[in-house]
């Protein structure tokens, strides 16, 4: 079965991740970055040195962030720039199912473990999600299957293991976008609106709530068209506009709520502060001092964004802490960062390029109608270039351009990577059309046939394939030599990502 296949190379992968961050952070010297740093707030216990070693690689960067938060909750202003999900769920997950080791682990210990094991949880199950939504949007099993395996391959790994939000928010959005394509519209609206819960960029699949919804209203007005009469359309054409706008007024409140409570929260926590420096401990007041963090003082004037017509905290801490505006940078020293973008820019621009070259009347129309049919066949076209696949290319291209022209562009990688399935229905594209090796016979069976065919010595004859079963990708890397340049060049832009991210995030030394 595909999604046992797919599991258990996700499985293969997050163990892999996990032995190699260990060996990395063990191997290579952790350098002196200057990263949030706050103060351990228990003594260690019995296991907190082994879980700081096994684990420890899964800590650095804004993954101190979410595990302050996890574990002493929003204090100072900049800590709301990481949005509540994924902190509020490692330490339910410490609280609970670790509970048992709090005599020989600390809170850290229990939430350093969290993340492992959250992770690699949520990493299985959003492989499972990105299949089931290529298997609906695609239409071919094909691809939507390689898709999944590349996607274990992600190069924005690491930020699936660490302490990160990616891992939680693909997961949502991919089953969120899952849900929404089999016409569950209220489920997928939760799901989606938990995504804006964990990253502010949930915001954005909004879009799919107007845009899915709006296509199945103008297919459903040309069926009444055909088939009623004049009374019966304009009483059908009603409905089905009444309908289109309560689906998209409601959805789109529904996935905004999580980021309006978030940042009413922190409104409330700065502009009517109720806390005073004595209530918090000295070392994380001495630690705000000398790094100039705020933290709400009821002794204190409010902070300035605090009288603006819209006091968004997130848009003012993108804007003071992380200089993150339009153009911001465009600067000849950041040049190092946008050739770490590239990858990843390059392969979405092409997504959006070949999909165009190969419906410009389709783009023409938005997507909206048009019977998208191969010429020919009663069938609905499958496949990349098929017209259910618009919306996510808009998506992506559109991501794209905010985070080249807007955010700091090495986080493009990461931020692509967890929000948007092109990048691997179009690596999976690539890879089958200019691929010889995934055309061979028999390559496509499933885990039983194949097991089937090696019994009775019916497999592939001379292929080093045949014995024990593995899945395509496994199967490019044993002929490697054998591949096409593109398969080289795709694979070894996943290949090189995957272990790099590892070594250097893991070691505090600057990455994606």
């Amino acid at each position: 079965m595909d999604v046992t296949t797919v599991v258990r190379f996700a499985a293969y992968t997050r163990v892999l991740t996990l032995v190699l961050q260990a060996t990395f952070n063990a191997v290579i010297p952790d350098h002196t970055a200057d990263a949030f740093s706050p103060p351990r707030a228990e003594e260690a216990r019995l296991l907190d040195p082994a879980a700081e070693t096994l684990l420890g690689g899964l800590s650095r960067w804004d993954a101190e962030h979410f595990l302050f938060i996890a574990e002493r909750g929003y204090l100072y202003e900049h800590n709301f720039a990481f949005f509540p999900l994924l902190p509020l769920s490692l330490r339910a997950v410490a609280a609970t199912l670790l509970q048992p080791l709090g005599g020989w682990l600390t809170v850290r210990g229990r939430l350093l473990l969290a993340v492992a094991l959250g992770n690699s949880a949520l990493f299985l199950l959003s492989a499972v999600a990105l299949y089931g939504l290529g298997r609906l949007v695609l239409g071919e099993r094909r691809l939507a299957l390689l898709a999944s395996l590349l996607f274990c391959l992600t190069p924005a790994n690491v930020f699936f293991a660490a302490g990160y939000s990616e891992g939680l928010f693909a997961t949502l959005t991919f089953g969120g976008l899952w849900l929404l394509e089999r016409g569950c519209v209220l489920r997928a609206c939760l799901v989606l609106a938990l995504a804006t819960g964990a990253r502010a960029n949930g915001l954005v699949n909004a879009g799919f709530l107007l845009y899915l919804p709006l296509q199945w209203g103008l297919a459903w007005a040309r069926a009444v068209r055909k088939d009623a009469g004049v009374t019966g359309r304009c009483l059908c054409y009603t409905w089905i506009a009444l309908r289109f706008l309560l689906t998209a007024a409601l959805g789109t409140a529904i996935l905004t709520l999580p980021f309006g409570v978030f940042q009413y929260y922190g409104y409330w926590t700065f502009c009517t502060p109720s806390l005073v420096p004595e209530q918090v401990s000295p070392a994380l007041l001495d630690l705000a001092r000398r790094k100039g963090y705020r933290v709400p003082d009821a002794t204190q004037p409010p902070p300035p964004w605090c009288s603006r017509p819209l006091p968004l905290l997130y848009s003012y801490i993108q804007d003071v802490y992380w200089d993150v505006g339009f153009l911001r940078y465009f600067q000849l020293r950041q040049a190092p960062n946008f050739l770490l973008a590239t990858p990843m820019a390059v392969i979405i621009a092409m997504a959006a390029w070949s999909y165009a070259a190969a419906n410009p009347a389709l783009c023409l129309r938005l997507g909206l109608w048009g019977k998208g049919l191969k010429q020919g066949s009663e069938k609905p076209a499958s496949g990349f270039h098929n017209p259910r696949v618009f919306v996510y290319v808009v998506h992506a291209t559109a991501l794209l351009g905010f985070g080249v022209f807007c955010m700091h562009v090495q986080v493009l990688t990461r931020f692509l990577a967890s929000s948007s399935p092109v990048l691997y229905w179009f690596s999976a594209h690539l890879l089958l059309r200019y691929e010889p090796l995934l055309q061979e016979e028999g390559l496509w069976a499933s885990a039983e046939e194949q097991q089937r065919q090696n019994d009775t010595g019916s497999g592939i004859r001379g292929s080093p394939w045949r014995a024990p079963y593995c899945n395509p990708v496994t199967r490019l890397f044993l002929q490697w030599r054998s591949c096409s340049a593109a398969t080289r060049w795709l694979l070894g832009y996943f290949i090189s990502y995957w272990l790099l991210g590892l070594a250097l995030h893991c070691n505090f030394l600057p990455w994606t």
